[in-house]
């Protein structure tokens, strides 16, 4: 079981690969509020396994299973707990990895802290399989979110070396591939055909952005939104990096190309550039929250890579079978979306109690 505590909502994700299920409890969601459950199997259809040649062949339905917190489709002020079942596993597949540890995946590193009491089988509780509740949970959020007129928007931006071009203004959720711009998606698709029939696997990174925010959510030093979202975010198995705003670009910029200046527009404070990414010392500054997320290759490949026997301490040589996505950013797309929601909510909820 793994937790994440903000200042108002906690969030339980439990559940392994190849058990009977996923899943989470969320607490600190009002009472009274509508949930809207064909609206969070949409979001969790676009994560889900084995809908298109880009993603692993396991089929999983995630239709979310809600055991107590809501009633009639509305919250009841209890803790909301949903598992979602898994039942196309094929742990026959793993029988090879449980004392030869895949490169680039926590294998060895879980075979070091649990020893023989690790549940190797599709990654365990390191499976991208997690972040299926983890999804449902930000999905509640998103919801809630939409209502104070606060928006969650994403694409992918980058397929190894392939960029998408263009700005991201709208949400790409309906695309069948979440690009702004379709030429660009059509080449991000071509390469992840290529590596797939090589037996290998690449990696990207997802763009996000948060419209409609008010100005004062979020705090200095640890309470700031970055702090916020970024801990989230990084519990996202294969999330090697973020940025917001320009991010890294930053440290190439004098003061006064990053300064973004200040400006009234119809009586209110705006920016003139986006410089920051609408964060301003761990506080929003009303303009668009923007961020991106750096996503590895999958581990899991075809292609022969070295490895260790941990029995025999000898070398040895290891090709992953089994059913595996040659890339995992275009599933991650949502899961993103999902973990902005519950750290935006998180602080929104602070901020009216502050208000109150």
């Amino acid at each position: 079981m793994s937790s994440w505590c903000g200042e108002n909502l906690k969030l339980k994700i439990f559940g392994e690969s190849h058990g009977p299920f996923v899943g989470m409890t969320l607490e600190g969601i009002p009472e009274g509020e509508q949930i809207d459950c064909s609206v969070l199997q949409c979001l969790m259809e676009r994560r889900a396994p084995g809908r298109n040649a880009w993603s692993s062949g396991r089929n999983e339905a995630d239709v979310p299973e809600f055991l107590e917190g809501i009633l009639n489709d509305r919250t009841t002020g209890a803790p909301i707990t949903a598992i979602l079942r898994n039942n196309d596993t094929r742990s026959e597949d793993y029988a090879s990895l449980q004392y030869v540890p895949r490169p680039g995946h926590a294998d060895y590193t879980a075979f070091v802290k649990f020893g023989d009491q690790y549940d190797f089988r599709g990654g365990g509780p390191f499976s991208g399989r997690l972040t299926a509740p983890l999804c449902l949970a930000g999905g509640i959020c998103l919801q809630l979110l939409e209502r104070e007129g606060i928006r969650v928007i994403s694409r992918i931006a980058e397929i190894g070396c392939v960029c998408d071009r263009g700005e991201l203004l709208s949400s790409t959720a309906e695309k069948p591939f979440p690009a702004v711009d379709d030429a660009c998606g059509e080449a991000m698709r071509a390469r992840i055909a290529q590596v797939k029939a090589e037996g290998d696997s690449v990696g990207g990174v997802i763009e996000c952005k948060v419209l409609g925010l008010p100005a004062g959510l979020g705090g200095p030093m640890f309470d700031g939104m970055e702090s916020r979202i970024a801990e989230i975010v990084f519990g996202i198995p294969a999330v090697k990096g973020i940025e917001f705003g320009v991010g890294f670009a930053s440290a190439r910029l004098t003061g006064s190309e990053n300064n973004d200046p200040f400006s009234v527009r119809e009586g209110r404070v705006i920016t003139d550039t986006n410089n920051c990414g609408g964060i301003l010392g761990g506080i929003t500054d009303g303009m668009p929250l923007r961020f991106r997320v750096a996503i590895k290759p999958t581990p899991s490949i075809a292609k022969v890579q070295r490895s260790v026997d941990l029995r025999s301490m000898r070398e040895t040589e290891l090709a992953v079978a089994g059913r595996h996505d040659p890339c995992v950013v275009p599933r991650a797309v949502p899961v993103i979306e999902a973990a902005a929601a519950l750290g935006v909510y998180d602080a929104l909820l602070q901020r009216k109690k502050e208000l109150a």
